[in-house]
């Protein structure tokens, strides 16, 4: 059975979010750790900015669903009150349409935003490295994927595309009314850091400032935007000249602090400063939004903007829902039918037993046949037990499909004695 446990942007907080991302972050072999648990037998994680989920193939019937929760539970020290309110928990066709729809980003905070696919591809990855899926893990990820690229090229879900960092763009689009002959600072040069430079850039602003740890990732992304590049011991200097600053770095402290800012407002005589914290965990200190002239925006901030980029897909949501329909029940077909698999080859391997036994005591009559006519026995032999074989092998894999039902497959095992 497919199972998967986690927790997201609309059932946690971003407190609640930090944490156990920040859990999973010290694990270096996660997926083989899920392994240990009892009834797993195959498992990877997704862990972003605004999910953290596990997906495994446990064994009916075993305690593995309430362990996985109880593993997530310590990993981000959630209290038991975190852990009523923002856990959740899916079984079979259910957990499988959930991780569809996270693959065709049908659940993001952003619909319809490209880089949950990369971070599902990266998680898969992550578990192939460690042998930590199997067949029906692998197929379930490769199904994923091909229903995320139907819902990009069948629907109009991706159409005009948006990002966690295009809503930033907006926002400050409102916030100044233009950002015509405003100044950028971007903090950090990863992914989300170039998708701000480039949808800000597309919008007017006059002049950007990449600042990141790393010098050389810093200038390959200044220089993508003819802009400059500095060193994370400059930011004071760099607030002192910045209108807007995004911040998207991997810190595990504030990168901008509120004396920072403070000192920077003082510096530019209060003109105003639009910060927007797009990290996790938070980049910016919360204490800068009580400073006047300060405008402090994070993650959950943006919901508001990216309810009404949502208004526009909707109609194309319903097409792509419909598309995971689908493939889930295909996916969950091909389960059923996996799951009967066992049941055939010991049922073969029993026939094949009494081929072989039997064969064995006619062998001294046999023996007097030439090498032609024993083969023609045997042939016939074997030809009639696959004809024998035939009907309950297929009704096996058609009822296990039509009734949704492994009782067929528990009357095979108790008819034939298979499990004696």
């Amino acid at each position: 059975m497919i199972v998967l446990v986690g927790l997201n942007h609309k059932t946690a907080p971003l407190d609640v979010r930090e944490r156990l991302f920040a859990g999973c972050q010290e694990m270096t072999h996660l997926p083989g750790e899920l392994l240990k648990i009892d009834g797993v037998s195959e498992a990877l994680y997704l862990s972003t900015c605004n999910r953290v989920e596990i997906v495994a193939k446990v064994e009916e019937g075993s305690p593995a669903l309430s362990s996985l929760k109880d593993y997530l539970v310590r990993l981000g020290a959630l209290s038991g009150d975190d852990a009523e309110k923002c856990l959740y928990a899916r079984e079979g066709e259910e957990a499988i349409r959930h991780l569809f729809r996270v693959a065709a980003s049908l659940d993001s905070l952003v619909m319809g935003e490209a880089q949950i696919l990369g971070q599902v591809k990266d998680a898969y990855r992550q578990s192939l490295a460690e042998n930590a899926t199997g067949v029906a893990l692998n197929r379930l990820m490769h199904r994923a994927f091909r229903t995320a690229k139907r819902v990009r090229t069948e629907t109009g879900i991706a159409a005009n595309p948006v990002s966690v960092s295009f809503a930033a763009v907006e926002l400050a689009g409102k916030i100044f009314g233009t950002l015509a002959g405003k100044k950028l600072l971007v903090i950090g040069a990863g992914e989300m850091a170039q998708l701000a430079c480039t949808h800000l850039a597309g919008n007017g602003v006059e002049q950007i400032t990449v600042a990141n740890r790393s010098a050389p990732q810093a200038a390959a992304l200044a220089e993508q935007f003819h802009g400059r590049a500095v060193g994370l011991d400059a930011l004071d200097e760099a607030l002192d000249d910045a209108d807007i600053v995004i911040s998207s770095t991997g810190s595990p402290s504030y990168v901008i602090t509120q004396q920072m800012v403070a000192r920077c407002l003082r510096r530019r005589k209060n003109r105003l400063l639009f910060l927007i914290d797009i990290a996790v965990p938070r980049d910016i200190d919360p204490a800068c939004g009580g400073i006047e002239n300060v405008f402090l925006y994070n993650i959950d901030d943006l919901q508001g903007i990216v309810d009404e980029n949502i208004k526009n897909r909707k109609r194309e949501a319903i097409k792509a829902e419909a598309i995971v329909t689908q493939e889930v029940v295909n996916y969950a077909d091909w389960l059923r039918q996996l799951e009967a698999v066992p049941t055939i080859v010991s049922l073969r391997r029993k026939a094949e037993g009494i081929v072989g036994r039997e064969m064995e005591k006619a062998g001294n009559w046999l023996g007097a046949l030439d090498g032609g006519d024993r083969e023609k026995v045997e042939a016939l032999v074997n030809g009639i037990v696959n004809k024998i074989l035939h009907g309950p092998v297929t009704a096996m894999k058609e009822e296990s499909v039509e009734t949704r039902s492994q009782d067929i497959v528990a009357a095979a095992r108790q008819l034939f004695k298979l499990d004696d």
